[in-house]
């Protein structure tokens, strides 16, 4: 199964938005099947094939998630993060500020769900295969 050094070995080929497919291939590559990243400290739940499960520790400092969810604003920065305007930092203080709690990827189905703090879908996105 795989280790949080492989995944982290993965994640540092990230640099912007528009390398988040390779990302997910990458995972996929690696037997994760889906995890779950909280914005409040980066760290990252991923979960494989018969119950594996492995975290990753805080990225960052503690991020404050605004209670209101701004939907609009969110969906600008995230437009902005995929098209390599910002750095993953960025865009995880972008999240914190229009209230998103955590993103689901989910490998199989090849989506990514942003939630808010009340855990309601803010956003699905088909995660490009290409």
């Amino acid at each position: 199964m795989f280790t949080i050094d492989q995944i982290k070995e993965a994640h540092s080929k990230v640099k912007s938005g528009a390398d988040f497919p390779a990302y997910i291939r990458e995972l996929k590559a690696l037997g994760v099947v889906h995890y779950e990243t909280f914005v409040n400290n980066g760290h990252t739940d991923y979960f494989g094939f018969y119950d594996y499960t492995a975290s990753s520790d805080g990225m960052y400092p503690d991020l404050v998630i605004a209670v209101l969810t701004n939907a609009a604003q969110f969906k600008d920065d995230l437009k902005a993060h995929q098209q390599g305007q910002t750095d993953y930092m960025t865009f995880c203080n972008d999240c914190a500020k229009s209230g998103i709690l955590k993103w689901v990827v989910s490998i199989e189905k090849m989506t990514c769900t942003y939630y808010d703090q009340e855990h309601h879908e803010v956003l699905v996105e088909i995660i490009p295969q290409e």
